[in-house]
């Protein structure tokens, strides 16, 4: 295995232990709040976690602050959209975790992080 593709898999699991303690351990009451509300400050914190969290990712693995920036810029960009459109959907359908469609949009918003990662990693395999 090459050093770019064992770089490459070390990458994306830091994304992952990222993803889980930004999405499910560091949301505070203010971030969880008012989901489907396009301008919302703690969705913005939210996603500002998820940013600084794969900063620190991007720079253990050697990335340049040049290359750092604009990735987790666009990652900013995608999860607080990501989370309003999840949010704005589960407001509209008042599905709770009773519901198939509550669990169908969580693995929809999930999936659509994952994307987000592998979008990431291409750019650093491309630019880093």
């Amino acid at each position: 295995m090459t050093a770019t593709i064992t770089s490459l898999l070390v990458l994306l699991f830091l994304f992952q232990i990222k993803h889980m303690f930004a999405d499910f351990y560091l949301q505070t009451p203010r971030m969880l709040s008012d989901r489907g509300r396009y301008v919302h400050m703690g969705r913005a914190q939210h996603a500002g976690v998820h940013a600084l969290g794969s900063a620190l990712v991007l720079l253990i693995v050697g990335s340049s602050v040049a290359l750092v920036l604009p990735l987790i810029l666009a990652e900013w960009v995608a999860h607080y959209h990501i989370d309003w459109a999840k949010g704005r959907w589960s407001d509209r359908t008042c599905h709770t975790p009773a519901d198939a469609g509550f669990w169908r949009a969580m693995g929809a918003d999930q999936a659509l992080h994952q994307m987000t990662y592998l979008a990431m990693a291409w750019g650093w395999v491309m630019w880093g």
